[in-house]
């Protein structure tokens, strides 16, 4: 019974803390070291530029765990640090300004808060109708789309290649992948909030 009333103290703490400005900013700045962690996480591949990176996994992520407005926010920071000169982006790249703008990913990096802001208010819009996992893999699959279409129209004006060749090189070799992070991000997603949802009705009683 004492467990049980201290893991209820603590989750109840641990809410307080993160409603506060000090705790979304502590959280904010956590999730853009996990989005860096998984940008290191780079196989390269011989015919693209692009790498194979957990990047687009950890930006659902956020956007599921902070809705539209904070996910938006928390990719923007990411960005912010590594115009900066942070080494938050793929090792693939130049880094900094020029990877951010002016390299064959910039359309990835760049669309990164509107990904994560559809995929954390589509998510929220589609639960009030279908189950925490259908929401959050259409929200994700809807954000991945978009995340697709402006790496590759990007990659086009960057290296003038017709679109077939942008096909093969941008979006093909990556969409088996992305279709297990999206799963990976929904699973994920819903058995956090159910669990969460629990221990909710678990301190009421």
């Amino acid at each position: 019974m004492q467990t049980v009333l201290t893991n209820r103290y603590g989750l109840a703490q641990a809410r307080a803390f993160g409603s506060t400005i000090t705790g979304k900013l502590t959280l904010g700045v956590a999730a853009t070291i996990v989005i860096a962690l998984a940008a290191h996480v780079a196989i390269p591949l011989p015919f693209t530029p692009v790498p194979l990176t957990l990047q687009p996994l950890a930006v659902l992520g956020v956007g599921l765990a902070f809705g539209p407005v904070g996910g938006f926010l928390t990719l923007l920071a990411y960005l912010a640090e590594g115009a900066c000169g942070l080494p938050v982006f793929s090792p693939a790249g130049p880094g900094g300004v020029a990877q951010l703008f002016f390299g064959p990913t910039s359309g990835y990096l760049l669309s990164y808060p509107l990904v994560a802001a559809i995929a954390g208010g589509l998510t929220r819009l589609l639960g009030r109708r279908l189950s925490l996992f259908a929401s959050a893999a259409i929200g994700c699959s809807a954000a991945t789309t978009l995340l697709f279409l402006a790496g590759a129209a990007w990659f086009m004006v960057f290296t003038h290649l017709p679109l077939r060749a942008v096909w093969i090189a941008s979006v093909a070799p990556f969409l088996p992948g992305e279709a297990i992070k999206i799963l990976a991000a929904a699973g994920i997603y819903s058995t956090l909030r159910r669990h969460s949802r629990n221990n909710r009705s678990a301190s009421s009683i």
